[in-house]
């Protein structure tokens, strides 16, 4: 929820999410298939709210969440429903990202929202009050941090390292990138990709995305008890339009 990368690569993209959460935050489920009026979407579940950061359509579609719009705020008592639980609804529908823009939104807290729908790649934002919506270039890539964590400077030292390590790369792999989550920063446990804040908040899961043109290969790094899960989803694009 707190670190994505998207990265094109050889007719493939790559998206690939840190999680950090609250120590006293129940462990999610790992990911599995999950059955919608839509057809079958693939995702870890939030051990609370039974929401998700990071969902798989079997259509070929991708969303991955990150706390907070465009600055960091005071979350309010009491929401009407979790940020999870909205981008399951955004998931199910054909166009998640034309339905971004027209669901009602009050009293959800803030939230970004990256969007891999139909071969196009979207930057969606609330801020609690208004949206931003942008079709972002789908042949670059592309690191955001969560402004509820991540101060601007640090953002952009994080870019800085997402940059070289990418310049140092002669191919690219879901391991590098999972690699690069998992051990990239400079000994600052603070903010680190893989975070500690004095053990009260820290990086739990790291979940990654390869699509190619028929099947997406999901990767879940359960950090807490040092196991893996592996998804192969074969894409069902007869899905979409219907």
């Amino acid at each position: 929820m707190c670190t994505v990368t998207f990265i094109p690569y050889n007719e493939k993209i790559f998206l690939t999410s840190n999680r950090d959460e609250k120590s006293r935050r129940p462990i999610a489920v790992p990911p599995q298939s999950y059955l919608f009026r839509s057809g079958k979407i693939f995702f870890p579940k939030d051990g609370i709210a039974g929401g998700t950061w990071f969902a798989v359509h079997e259509n070929g579609n991708v969303l991955v969440l990150l706390n907070g719009g465009f600055k960091s705020h005071g979350p309010a008592p009491l929401y009407r429903k979790s940020r999870g639980l909205i981008l399951i609804e955004l998931a199910e529908h054909e166009t998640p990202f034309n339905f971004f823009r027209s669901i009602s939104l009050e009293d959800i807290e803030p939230f970004t929202l990256v969007i891999w729908e139909n071969e196009n790649l979207f930057e969606c934002r609330w801020d609690g009050e208004k949206k931003y919506a942008m079709h972002l270039d789908k042949t670059i890539p592309y690191i955001w941090s969560s402004v509820t964590l991540y101060k601007d400077d640090v953002a952009g030292k994080r870019k800085i390292w997402f940059e070289e390590w990418l310049a140092n790369q002669s191919a690219c792999t879901q391991n590098d990138i999972l690699h690069f989550h998992r051990f990239s920063g400079d000994g600052d446990n603070h903010n680190d990709l893989t975070m500690n804040r004095d053990g009260k908040v820290f990086t739990v899961s790291i979940t990654g995305v390869e699509i190619s043109e028929t099947k997406a290969e999901m990767t879940y790094l359960d950090l807490l008890n040092n196991k893996t899960y592996l998804q192969s989803i074969e894409l069902n694009k007869e899905w979409a339009g219907r």
